[in-house]
């Protein structure tokens, strides 16, 4: 049985984890927005304003920091003005990117502001660099955030909100080297300084503007708008353009057009999924490398806006929807994702898992008026203590706690630590599909009261939840916990996530 030691140091104190890292993501997208969020005043289902209420209330027990909208690839064809004034004369479009299906935008700005409001959110809008022009974003910013008298403020006026939304977090461009304009890194660094020029602070709303930035491992893309849009380095005063530089990484098993099925896969597919979800350490310090050469003060967050598992579609299902179910698999490539979240806490301001409702690793699914939690969102519900706490290093010792997946060896063990509050939760995940593994907690610098620990594990990787059985993969009370002179032992089962709770003494 593979064994390690965790040794987490109670008196040194990490950077803080910003709570932003638990965030969010809604595109107009399949079933994200329509039957997913938005329902429509007239639905049986119980709504506020056409909001559904039941997905209202699953997020806010998750402290949602932040939800990202309109897209992905719809925001760079997405125009806000035909989102906003009475619904039923709002221009009708086609949404190329998804489904080639009509969009009629119903759900425009103000009920995203409303949903936000519900949420208890920070919304974080993705502005249209694509099809889009400077004066559109910069008028958007102007309609949502300005207080007294102004053209946009006058529109909003009429389409009755008085008062101005705080809106912080603007994404300038998405995925600019693909569908959002298929640019050279070049040509956005120029285009992203431009729209962050006329994206304004307007009274004491300061924006955060965050540049469209690399897919997966693109350094030089990084480094060209390091260099070129923050100007760190030049001769002249440097000037922050954006505050923010985004960056995605999608974890699959295999290839671009063989992600393989959500529920039908088999060990080796496991542990190639594994493999890909612990890359993501190895691409945020390429990032974060690049970025400390010209900005080694670290003024500019690095931002994950796009994360998760993607897998064929379910069968029978609009290959444009991009609706798949959710295994306990997807829950520790949560469970290990902000593991490696936390260690990179001094530089990952933000990250966005895609997406919160129908759509890839989702939080919730939904099938007419049944809603269902997904082993994803309970390795986010058991992990909301971490949310502005303060990370504890955590030096992870092991022996065999490895397989060789090909050529490579995949540690099958993580774990992260921090305190808030006078609390400290420890997160551990077991990677391996069929061996436990026994784990010493070592707590150094400190003394901790009494524990708690809950465990999400199933007997079957493929485990997921459905209408029928809403709670096939659901965290339960863990009471293996052992108090020793060093800490706690535990023995931690195969394919499992688990968080322990302590106060510190």
């Amino acid at each position: 049985m593979p064994n390690a030691t965790a040794v987490i140091n109670l008196d040194i104190e990490g950077p803080k984890i910003n709570r932003h890292i638990y965030g969010h993501f809604a595109e107009h997208l399949g079933r994200c927005i329509y039957d997913g969020f938005w329902v429509g005043e007239d639905s049986p289902i119980p709504n506020e304003g056409g909001i559904r209420l039941d997905i209202v209330q699953a997020l806010r027990a998750l402290n949602i920091p932040n939800l990202r909208w309109p897209g992905g690839c719809f925001a760079d064809e997405y125009h806000w003005k035909d989102g906003i004034g009475p619904r039923e004369q709002r221009p009708r479009m086609v949404n190329t990117h998804w489904g080639n299906v009509e969009e009629n935008n119903h759900f425009g700005t103000h009920e995203f502001m409303a949903l936000c409001e519900l949420l208890g959110a920070e919304p974080y809008i993705s502005g249209n660099v694509g099809s889009g022009t400077v004066q559109e974003m910069s008028e958007w910013v102007e309609y949502l955030t300005r207080d007294g008298d102004s053209p946009m403020v006058g529109l909003r006026k009429a389409n009755g909100r008085d008062e101005p939304w705080r809106v912080k977090f603007w994404g300038i461009g998405n995925e600019t080297w693909g569908c959002g304009g298929n640019m050279r890194a070049e040509y956005f660094a120029d285009l992203a300084r431009q729209y962050s020029t006329y994206c304004r602070d307007h009274g004491d709303n300061k924006l955060y503007r965050i540049a469209s930035g690399a897919n997966a491992d693109d350094y030089k893309w990084t480094e060209t708008l390091m260099q070129q849009i923050s100007c760190f380095g030049c001769e002249a005063t440097p000037r922050n353009f954006f505050q923010g530089l985004s960056v995605h990484y999608y974890t699959m098993a295999g290839p671009w057009d063989a992600k393989g099925s959500a529920t039908v896969f088999e060990a080796d597919d496991y542990y190639r999924t594994m493999l890909s979800a612990r890359k993501i350490d190895r691409i945020l310090t390429g990032h974060s490398t690049v970025m400390d050469i010209y900005d080694p003060g670290r003024s500019v967050g690095l931002v994950l806006d796009e994360w998760g598992t993607w897998w064929d579609v379910e069968p029978g299902t609009n290959p444009g929807f991009l609706y798949q179910q959710n295994t306990l698999r997807d829950a520790l490539v949560a469970g290990t994702h902000f593991d490696i979240f936390h260690k990179h806490a001094a530089r990952l301001s933000m990250a966005n898992i895609a997406q919160t409702v129908n759509v890839l690793q989702a939080m919730v699914l939904t099938d007419g008026d049944a809603l269902v939690l997904t082993p994803t969102y309970h390795v986010f519900e058991m992990n909301k203590g971490h949310q502005d706490a303060t990370s504890l290093p955590v030096h992870l010792r092991t022996e065999n706690a490895r397989r060789r997946v090909g050529d490579t060896e995949l540690d099958t063990l993580s774990a992260s630590a921090s305190v808030k509050d006078g609390t400290v939760l420890v997160s551990l995940s077991n990677l391996d599909a069929e061996e436990p593994a026994e784990v010493t907690l070592d707590l150094r610098g400190g003394t901790v009261g009494e524990p708690t620990a809950r465990l999400l594990t199933a007997n079957r990787l493929q485990a997921h939840n459905t209408p029928e059985a809403p709670e096939a993969v659901h965290p339960r009370a863990f009471d293996d916990l052992k108090v020793t002179d060093r800490g706690l032992t535990l023995t931690l089962p195969p394919h499992s996530f688990l968080t322990v709770q302590a106060p510190l003494a």
